[in-house]
């Protein structure tokens, strides 16, 4: 007791931050404690998964095993109405979980009205917004079709689609291919240059890819990833090295099979589209993420997905399920002219690259991403070392140079984010919340807490 008294005091702090900065200023010595209440979760469900702790982690050792053996290729093209299960003239696919018309954010109403006018269903835009008023549209989430599509995630019957196949599993994942940045469909942009930009996509661009990858035989993606990420990737805001390295197997195809012009024009479309393999790196973790689903009793997450008003999950032991709370606005920087005041809540299926592994829980790979969604080297450093607190495995191709070739977190388990309170972080794009606008930024967000709550309670009923 003479010695505690006679030494300098040191304090621990269980409070609020603010009684820390007090003593900051007063130079003495002292650390804040990072203590949250526990989360609002039902006492028998906390007992049921308790209770059922070992049945749990047996079906996730069976669910991580499934994810981290996929191997998906991309093998082919076509139409979606030919390809998508389910797909229909009169079905119209969206990023996130299921949402009404009415309920639709601006950016998502953008794209649907777009998706109309390039059918030739609609002649304008204004035609297009009371035809999609109507009943004779069925809005339905890609995720619900084997799909995927980055922010609004319209996909409509006529458009060509990506195939992709876990060769390990031989289930498959479709998505569009990418408009680039800026004024396009997916950020609801739906004006004539958008509409043409598609149709030359769908007329010029696809047959030329299409004979190219039938050619080729198919396309290792989980290598071109595994590369791109020790080239400074994480493959959902920065896909510069992947796009690249997807260019390089693709040229010269697509020289052989298409003439001069047109092989001219598809290379430059793709040379000057950065995000290019970003669809193709969502369809490769929706492929893999799709065979570990249907595990009983797994607690993994198998999606997370936004549509621009609600926040969705889903879980490996749940079926096909949705679990949904608000979607938030990211932390962003915005382009001259744009405020926070004029963005979008957090729109998208792009947030399967996280729930695979990558995009914000592989920050740690780009650093260069930092100054295009703001933050620091070493905010992206800790954010990734954050994310294996709440994850079941590292990841054995992906993996993360500046952390000694550490396999990225991998896995996210419901369990651990209710009980660690860590939320899975994103990065992502920002739309404008209106419809016709377009791209006003791009930045970061902690996904919401309320559909994990949720999922977490979800997962006890089963059990």
């Amino acid at each position: 007791m003479k010695e505690l008294f006679s030494q300098a005091l040191k304090v621990v702090n269980l409070g609020l931050p603010s009684f820390k900065d007090a003593l900051d200023n007063m130079r003495v010595e002292a650390v804040q404690v990072e203590f949250k209440p526990r989360v609002a979760v039902s006492p028998a469900a906390r007992a049921t998964l308790r209770d059922h702790a070992a049945q749990v982690a047996k079906a996730n050792e069976v669910a991580i095993a499934r994810l981290l053996a996929g191997k998906p290729a991309l093998v082919g093209m076509g139409r979606a109405i030919d390809l998508i299960p389910g797909m229909k003239q009169n079905v119209l696919l969206h990023a996130g979980p299921p949402i009404t018309w009415e309920r639709m954010c601006g950016p998502m109403r953008g794209a649907v009205m777009g998706a109309l006018v390039y059918e030739g269903m609609a002649p304008t835009p204004e035609a297009a917004e009371r035809l999609a008023a109507s009943s004779e549209f069925e809005f339905h989430p890609c995720h619900e079709h084997q799909t995927v599509g980055p922010m609004a995630g319209l996909v409509s019957a006529s458009m060509p689609v990506f195939i992709i196949e876990n060769r390990e599993y031989g289930n498959r994942a479709y998505t569009t291919q990418n408009e680039g940045l800026g004024k396009v469909l997916r950020y609801g942009a739906y004006g004539p240059e958008v509409i043409e930009r598609l149709r030359w996509m769908a007329d010029t661009l696809y047959p030329a890819l299409q004979s190219a990858i039938a050619k080729l035989g198919s396309i290792d993606l989980k290598t071109i990833i595994a590369q791109a990420l020790h080239m400074g990737d994480e493959v959902h805001n920065r896909n510069r090295a992947a796009t690249s390295l997807l260019y390089r197997a693709l040229a010269p195809a697509v020289i052989e099979v298409t003439d001069k012009k047109t092989a001219g024009e598809v290379l430059s479309f793709i040379n000057g589209n950065d995000h290019f393999f970003l669809n193709l790196s969502m369809a490769a973790c929706k492929a893999a993420l799709d065979a570990a689903r249907g595990v009983k009793g797994s607690s993994l997450v198998v999606a997370m997905a936004r549509n621009g008003t609600d926040f969705g999950v889903q879980l490996s032991g749940t079926g096909d399920a949705w679990f949904i709370g608000p979607s938030p606005v990211p932390d962003a920087l915005f382009f001259k002219g744009f405020t926070k005041a004029d963005a979008n809540p957090d729109i998208g299926d792009s947030a399967i690259t996280e729930t695979g592994g990558l995009g914000g829980f592989a920050i740690a790979a780009s650093p260069a991403i930092v100054q295009f969604v703001g933050g620091s080297v070493e905010d992206a450093v800790n954010t990734t070392l954050q994310m294996y607190e709440i994850t079941l495995a590292e990841s054995s191709a992906y993996q993360i140079p500046g952390l000694d070739f550490r396999g990225t977190p991998t896995g996210i388990d419901v369990i651990k984010v209710i009980e660690s309170q860590i939320l899975p972080f994103i990065d992502t794009g920002v739309a404008h919340r209106l419809p016709g606008v377009g791209q006003v930024g791009a930045g970061v967000l902690a996904a919401p807490l309320e559909p994990f709550r949720k999922a977490y309670e979800g997962l006890a009923m089963t059990l």
